[in-house]
């Protein structure tokens, strides 16, 4: 099992779900370590001084940001989180799209959302309703210190968190040279095109994704296999981190702060529609109580 990046909350309207969010990828590739060839040591990153050429320890880094004129902002970790105020553990979702509308190109690391503490209920409640609506979810979460925009999507019993990159992160097509959108800009003829559609569809099929491999990865660990029969191999002392985890949270009454979440989006609703609308979102949940009793 993966470890734990970090351990926070999902934020729906005033309803919070606690979860633990983990990597959903990994790396299956060829990794290559670098190693001393005169002594087979392992060959590490350090933090060297690059005036001086000496190694220097964490507590004596700080953070600079670079200005124009050469010199630097210099800023500690209490005035990175002041300036962000919010809590770094939060998920907090601010709108529903259709999936269809976010761009590949936008789509970047993905991540496993678990329930944790008392949140079962609430986490399968946010998941099956998105399922019902055909939405994902748009939202805002702080990793690594840096703040991230991401889609929450729903996927079989999960949850999913897949990082989303910056409209401003993505360079602009007027960079490079590309032919001309239209099949008659282009100078395609019918036949071409008749031809490319059935090629395509001679090539369509359902996506199955067991049926791709690292083909290059594949030949460099049959490489491997034959020196290690050959006997070719060489000792080497590998040096581990352990990582660490943060906390948890609590759930409060789920129907009333749904009811309270609902009045809110409202415009122009007051506390007596809240009130009404409180009691009717708890008759709905027991009707659905009861029809699944049934």
């Amino acid at each position: 099992m993966p470890r734990v990046i970090w351990k926070g909350a999902i934020s729906f309207g005033l309803v919070h779900v606690p979860v633990a969010l983990y990597p959903a990828s990994q790396e299956v590739g060829i990794d290559f370590d670098w190693l001393d060839k005169r002594s087979m040591d392992p060959v590490g990153y350090k933090r060297i001084n690059k005036r001086t050429g000496r190694e220097i320890q964490s507590d004596d880094i700080v953070k600079g940001i670079k200005q124009e004129d050469g010199d630097y902002v210099i800023l500690s970790e209490n005035q990175i989180k002041a300036a962000y105020p919010k809590s770094t553990q939060t998920i907090e979702i601010e709108s529903f799209v259709r999936a269809s509308e976010i761009p590949f190109t936008l789509l970047e690391t993905p991540y496993y959302l678990e329930p944790i503490g008392r949140g079962d209920k609430v986490y399968a409640l946010l998941r099956e309703s998105m399922f019902e609506a055909g939405v994902i979810g748009i939202a805002r979460v702080v990793m690594h210190t840096k703040e991230r925009l991401a889609a929450l999507i729903p996927s079989g019993a999960a949850l999913v968190l897949n990082t989303i990159r910056w409209a401003g992160e993505i360079r602009p097509l007027t960079e490079l040279k590309l032919p001309p959108e239209g099949k008659t800009a282009s100078g395609l003829k019918p036949a071409e095109l008749k031809m490319a559609a059935q090629l395509i569809g001679d090539m369509t099929g359902p996506w199955k994704s067991e049926a791709y491999s690292d083909r290059f990865g594949d030949a460099i660990l049959a490489l491997v296999r034959k020196k290690v029969e050959a006997g070719e191999t060489a000792t080497v002392t590998t040096l581990e981190d352990a990582p660490a985890e943060a906390g948890a949270t609590n759930v409060v009454d789920l129907t009333e702060l749904l009811a309270q979440s609902l009045a809110k989006r409202k415009p122009g609703s007051g506390a007596e529609d809240g009130t009404r609308g409180a009691a009717a979102a708890r008759k709905g949940a027991a009707k659905t109580s009861t029809r699944r009793r049934a």
